[in-house]
């Protein structure tokens, strides 16, 4: 009788767990804002007048005084990033470019490469197989492989046939 029961994917499962979680948060939160008072809002302050207590009512305006408010200001401006442009292209004595063979090889191997991967550990995780419900990709890249092979084989031998039957004598 179990044959014919559904396996439970474990992502999936989890999944829906977390979701419930997040909605009972959110109506917690919602619940927990409705009996927040009005009155008991944060009042904001503008960075307009100096600090110190804040004003009465938003139409009072603050005392103007003799002496003007001044701001620390950093005399050190940002360091700039090293510039990454690459320098003149060494010219040889024709006045011709050198060609840097190392150079090139990094090129064309870091243009057919692909980016680098954003979670180095998650491809870890799928690799070795260690997250329950999936198949390692060594698996995947086995059966990849077996079935290029197993096609290749097929195709090799219509061809032949093919040869064979447009090759032999009438």
């Amino acid at each position: 009788m179990l044959r014919f029961k559904k396996n439970v994917d474990p992502i999936s499962e989890r999944s829906r767990e977390l979701t419930t979680k997040i909605a009972e948060l959110e109506a917690r939160i919602r619940k927990l804002n409705q009996k927040a008072e009005p009155g008991n809002r944060p009042r904001y302050r503008s960075t307009a007048y100096p600090q110190g207590p804040l004003p009465s009512s938003r139409s009072a305006a603050p005392a103007p005084s003799g002496e003007p408010v001044f701001e620390p200001v950093d005399q050190h401006p940002l360091k700039a990033a090293p510039d990454s442009r690459p320098t003149a292209v060494p010219r040889n004595d024709l006045g011709a470019p050198k060609y840097d063979l190392t150079a090139l090889c990094k090129r064309v191997k870091k243009y057919f490469s692909g980016p680098p991967a954003a979670n180095p550990r998650l491809i870890n995780y799928l690799a070795a197989g260690n997250v329950h419900g999936l198949r390692p990709l060594r698996k995947e890249k086995r059966i990849a492989r077996n079935r290029f092979l197993t096609l290749a084989l097929i195709f090799v031998a219509v061809l032949f046939g093919i040869f064979f039957f447009l090759a032999r004598p009438r």
